[in-house]
């Protein structure tokens, strides 16, 4: 009988193939380092494209060491609730609807103390 038997063996369990004649894909390990000196090492594989940021176990993010800075030019500005509606009112027109509203809370609150 053959010397790797299956009796006793929980099947499923274990797999019977070996890492014999297996070789790893190609890798790099690149370098990341923090504003305060944190240095960041990241594995990838060879064909893969290195992103310029990356963020560490602790939150900050690294910029690629010997790397280009990442360019934000091109990012749109994050537009406030603020910014959107003074793209359709005047400051004008705002402190007016603010007086209106004011006025009807108040006529509430009147009317409730006196019933």
């Amino acid at each position: 009988m053959s010397d790797r038997s299956l009796r006793g063996m929980r099947l499923g369990a274990q797999s019977m193939e070996t890492e014999s004649g297996v070789e790893p894909a190609p890798r790099q390990r690149v370098e990341y380092r923090c504003e305060d000196g944190e240095q960041v090492f990241v594995t990838f594989a060879a064909e893969a494209e290195i992103p310029p940021t990356w963020v560490s176990k602790t939150g900050k993010e690294a910029l690629l060491v010997n790397g280009e800075k990442p360019d934000d030019s091109n990012e749109k500005a994050v537009r406030t609730h603020w910014d959107m509606l003074l793209e359709r009112r005047s400051v004008e027109e705002l402190e007016q609807i603010l007086e209106d509203r004011l006025n009807i809370l108040r006529e509430r609150r009147g009317e409730r103390r006196s019933a």
